[in-house]
């Protein structure tokens, strides 16, 4: 089969782009195949922080639109279809979607993560009844209401203060005595008089009628707890979108695609960028930092 492209980048985020882009310029012949929205995760955040390093841009849409416009200026053909697998055997590889097959002499896979579920009672139930994972997207639905926020790191702080410009209070719960994120985030939620932190308890499950009414908690110590809220939100880490991807193509424990130093997988020709990838870091500059990574190693290996 003949290649229908020099390279094809699996996924639309910032490292698919930014790999994208690089590989455009340096004059190879490339597509990006999105299943969904272009920019990944970084679409529904409002204000990065921080922000990429030498960018003005506040929002992550406004971000992952530059980049967008910035691959297709240099002529990467956009394909928006999902990816159901693909045959990393050969010098010729295959990207299977619903719309057919498309053929490559190099593929980098940049498909990015999704946010873990709970995975408790009625948490599926009362999606997009009061269960929500973008405070930026439905925050200003909470007006004066009670939400509560799972998790420790940074997603999960930057979500709370979203929120507490919006609702009445904000519970904050984290299974561990402290939270994760930086410094300066954990200083900002210290000082929002509107959230409150709950250390050493897990949401056990999602209860209500209609929509969310409420949430129960089991405290370390062994308490169980009910806290009347409209809304539940989730930061509790990532799942890597690497189902379609063969047995061939090396994951760790959990899930995520393992690499060499070059950021090339298991599979000669195949390789791999942004969180994705087992070992990438979660700032925007780590995601570009891959893209451009991989586009040099996929230059210099088709030359």
């Amino acid at each position: 089969m003949a290649a229908n492209y020099d390279v094809i980048v699996i996924g639309e985020g910032v490292a698919g782009l930014t790999a994208a882009g690089e590989l455009a310029v340096a004059g190879l012949k490339v597509a990006t195949i999105e299943a969904q929205l272009f920019g990944g995760l970084v679409i529904n955040i409002n204000e990065l922080e921080p922000r990429p390093t030498g960018s003005d841009m506040a929002g992550g849409a406004e971000f992952a639109s530059s980049l967008v416009e910035a691959a297709a200026n240099v002529g990467v053909t956009s394909i928006n279809e999902p990816v159901n697998s693909i045959d990393a055997a050969g010098d010729i590889k295959k990207v299977i979607t619903d719309g057919g097959t498309y053929a490559a002499r190099a593929i980098v896979v940049a498909s990015g993560a999704h946010l873990k579920r709970l995975g408790v009672p009625g948490e599926m139930d009362y999606e997009g009844k009061g269960v929500s994972q973008c405070a930026d997207c439905d925050g200003p639905m909470y007006q004066n209401e009670t939400a509560v926020v799972v998790g420790g790191g940074d997603s999960a702080l930057q979500e709370a203060l979203v929120l507490a410009q919006y609702c009445k209070d904000v519970r904050l719960v984290h299974r561990a005595g402290a939270f994760t994120g930086t410094a300066h985030l954990q200083e900002r939620v210290n000082a929002q008089e509107k959230i409150i932190k709950t250390f050493n308890a897990e949401v056990t499950a999602v209860k209500g009628g209609q929509m969310v009414e409420g949430v129960s908690l089991k405290h370390a110590d062994g308490r169980s707890e009910d806290v009347a809220c409209a809304g539940l939100f989730a930061y509790v880490g990532l799942e890597p979108n690497a189902g379609y991807l063969p047995e061939v193509i090396q994951r760790d424990a959990y899930g995520f695609v393992v690499t060499n130093a070059k950021l090339e997988t298991a599979a000669r020709g195949v390789w791999a960028a942004g969180v994705v990838r087992s070992g990438c870091g979660g700032l925007l500059d780590d995601a570009i930092a891959d893209g451009k990574t991989a586009a040099a190693e996929v230059r210099a290996r088709l030359g």
